[in-house]
């Protein structure tokens, strides 16, 4: 076990919250391994109806741990970035309600898990970003390259993956990115009143109303994560991707040169 991530349910609800404050949620493989482990009981806990997402502390999540990003073989990051879809899968395959309880930054890996959601209610001040361009990477990392352009658009998907901007709360209220706003201290509030209705609605319904809609836009999930893998692994190889890294924990401006391939 671990106390990065930790798990509570209540009236049917399962809240899973990402425990790691002092580094901005930033997901590590421990914490991955914990938060796919409390997917797989959500999906077959019969007290659990609904499942709620959250970030402890002053953000939802920062994204993957960049300090995990050191040098690997192909092989090694296959199986890394594999892995770090997982939890993706899991909430889009979940027969129940996932909500994302969503404030502060949603970056990154923290973006992806959140548009897996099947509904996201987010704080006035919230912030989205897929920011991995910045570090040479592949725009489409942690799903981004399937759910955003479902979620938003492809052109406001192209303009965040290809630019790395943050988009501000109204804003991705506006495009589709979250379905609620409400003010920070009516946050939990008022993601627990839809939990709770969710909870108590027609469990079967629900299950096969998510499945039609998973079904609808679903089709080529599997390839579309092949080639996120694919690409990944390539640019984690890259100088580029080295230099965004060093650039980051510097914390000065990246110097990138790399050539397309």
């Amino acid at each position: 076990m671990t106390d990065k991530l930790t798990t509570s349910v209540r009236d049917g609800v399962c809240t899973i919250t990402l425990n790691r404050p002092e580094r901005l949620n930033a997901i590590d493989l421990e914490m991955l391994e914990a938060l796919i482990s409390a997917l797989d009981t959500c999906a077959t806990d019969t007290a659990v109806r609904t499942v709620v997402l959250r970030g402890a502390g002053r953000v939802f999540c920062a994204g993957a741990d960049i300090g995990q990003m050191i040098e690997r073989t192909p092989d090694e990051w296959e199986r890394i970035v594999q892995r770090y879809l997982d939890p993706v899968r899991r909430i889009a395959a979940i027969d129940k309600p996932v909500l994302a309880c969503l404030h502060g930054d949603v970056v990154g890996g923290g973006l992806g898990l959140a548009m897996a959601c099947d509904m996201r209610v987010a704080a006035h001040g919230s912030r989205f970003c897929a920011p991995f361009i910045k570090l040479a990477l592949a725009g489409c990392d942690m799903s981004a390259g399937y759910f955003l352009p479902r979620l938003v658009g492809m052109g406001m998907a192209t303009d965040m993956m290809m630019t790395g901007r943050f988009v501000d709360a109204d804003e991705a209220l506006r495009a589709g990115l979250v379905n609620r706003l409400v003010p920070q201290d009516d946050l939990e509030r008022e993601t627990d009143l839809l939990a709770g209705a969710l909870a108590r609605g027609p469990a079967s319904a629900l299950a096969v109303t998510k499945r039609a809609i998973r079904r609808s836009v679903d089709r080529d999930m599997g390839a579309e994560f092949d080639y996120e893998v694919f690409v990944q692994v390539q640019a984690l190889q890259s100088a580029d991707h080295r230099e965004g890294v060093a650039a980051f924990l510097a914390r000065r401006a990246p110097r990138f040169d790399g050539a397309p391939q």
